[in-house]
């Protein structure tokens, strides 16, 4: 007869470093990942969850603390899964993200660049203007809650506002939760989506789109309409896929982004791709485009294009770009926006970058004297084969993975000739774990002059 298990024992344990998910590594016994805890510390916990090579603990005491633990800014963190980092100091925090992309790059790829560059910093706080939040009603607390998810579960934090999102949308979480409860339909309402655009016009610039299962009936959409009057947000609702998004009441309001540098402004949709942090995006862009070296004769190869976030402001350096974007409704607003702009030496083509096909289409034929590549998580493998074909001047990668980073740096370095000349990261995420790269190639013997970027954005 199987034992059933008592339920586990406090242990105590010192942490020799941070795992991908800013959690404390623990190695006494099983190895144990101990969210809270810092390198260093000598900490009591308790293990949680049982994985095959390590468990996940919840921290209960600090025994000796890290010089580098600060007191969190928001009440919440520990309980919410949004943050992993705010007890950390922010220049440990940079530290730890170069760490990873550097270990990355070693352990995965077997490269490293000739040179490393400075990390891109902006706003630590109230900076995020894209966010998905959970809703839910729970019968126990009589109330919905909405947020990010709970550290160790997959339950809705229960808070009343967020330090990291950006306002005023940071400061509604708690009217967001008294809306939804007493909604009709609350039991309905799974999800929130934010998007804010830059307030560029007098319209409204802040849209919360309502993930409806059920449609709202006359008194949930006379609440709706109320709070959308006391609040400087527009409501919109989505009963079914994208495709049936739309705002509750009255047009569209215009969502836009301006990178004022290169006099480019970006209308995007609600449900739109667009970097979280509108400032790191800002100076990242400028990074790329510095260390291109781009001038009036390059032709320029834009994979993984998305809106024209890069590829317009690419546009006011070069002679001509071509962007290309495996979403269709993505492409028509990046030539509209091409247009809106007065950008006529930029186009786009709709590709699916993942298909084998890709590697044959019409765009890939060239020349192109520089590439960029900005792709999702799973990196940019199929297109590699085209990059090395093409023998850009120089390419960028732009990443939001170390892992896959790092895998096809080393393919581009070890198999088809290139070398990296240089890597960093971008602080898009602060408080997270989440680490923004880029790396600068050029065809092995073609990049030997030094690199010389800007400081800190």
């Amino acid at each position: 007869m199987r034992r059933k298990r008592g339920p586990a024992l406090p242990e105590e344990g010192r942490v020799e470093g941070l795992n991908h998910d800013g959690e404390g590594v623990i190695r006494a016994g099983k190895t144990a990942f101990v969210g809270g805890a810092l390198p260093g510390e000598q900490v009591r916990f308790v293990r949680r969850r049982s994985h095959g090579s390590h468990d996940e603990a919840e921290l209960l005491e600090v025994l000796a603390a890290s010089p580098e633990r600060v007191t969190p800014r928001c009440v919440h963190f520990g309980t919410c899964g949004g943050c992993a980092l705010q007890h950390l100091d922010a220049a440990a925090q940079l530290a730890h993200k170069e760490k990873q992309l550097r270990e990355s790059l070693e352990r995965i790829g077997k490269v490293a660049p000739r040179d490393w560059l400075p990390a891109l910093t902006g706003p630590e706080w109230a900076y995020r203007r894209r966010a998905r939040l959970g809703a839910r009603f729970v019968f126990a607390k009589e109330r919905s809650l909405v947020g990010f998810r709970e550290r160790f579960s997959s339950h809705v934090a229960a808070i009343e506002r967020c330090e990291v999102l950006a306002e005023p949308v940071g400061s509604l979480i708690g009217p967001l939760s008294e809306l939804l409860t007493s909604l009709a339909i609350r039991e309905r309402v799974p999800q929130v989506e934010v998007a804010i655009g830059d307030p560029l016009n007098a319209d409204k610039h802040v849209v919360l789109v309502f993930r409806v299962l059920d449609e709202p009936g006359a008194d949930d959409l006379a609440r709706f309409a109320a709070f959308e009057a006391a609040h400087p947000v527009r409501v919109y609702l989505q009963p079914k896929g994208l495709d049936s998004v739309r705002p509750m009441s009255g047009p569209p309001p215009v969502l836009e982004y301006a990178i004022p540098d290169f006099d480019v402004r970006l209308e995007f949709l609600p449900n739109d791709f667009v970097q979280v942090n509108g400032a790191l995006n800002r100076a990242l862009v400028g990074r790329v485009i510095e260390l291109l070296e781009l001038d009036g004769r390059s032709r320029v190869l834009d994979l993984y294009c998305g809106l024209g976030n890069f590829t317009l402001p690419l546009a006011r350096r070069a002679g001509e770009v071509v962007g290309v974007e495996g979403e269709a409704g993505l492409v028509a607003r990046a030539r509209a926006n091409a247009t809106r702009n007065g950008i006529a030496n930029a186009e786009f083509h709709v590709g699916n970058l993942m298909a084998p096909e890709a590697q044959s289409a019409s765009w890939t034929a060239g020349p192109y004297s520089h590439v960029l590549l900005d792709p999702p998580r799973a990196g940019a493998r199929e297109m590699l084969g085209v990059v090395a074909r093409l023998r850009p001047r120089r390419l960028a990668y732009v990443s939001c993975h170390p892992g896959s980073l790092a895998r096809d740096l080393g393919e581009l370095v070890h198999e088809h000739g290139f070398e990296l000349l240089a890597a960093g990261v971008a602080d898009m995420f602060p408080h997270t774990a989440h680490v923004e790269s880029l790396a600068i190639l050029a065809p092995r013997g073609k990049g030997s002059r030094a690199l010389s970027p800007k400081g800190h954005g």
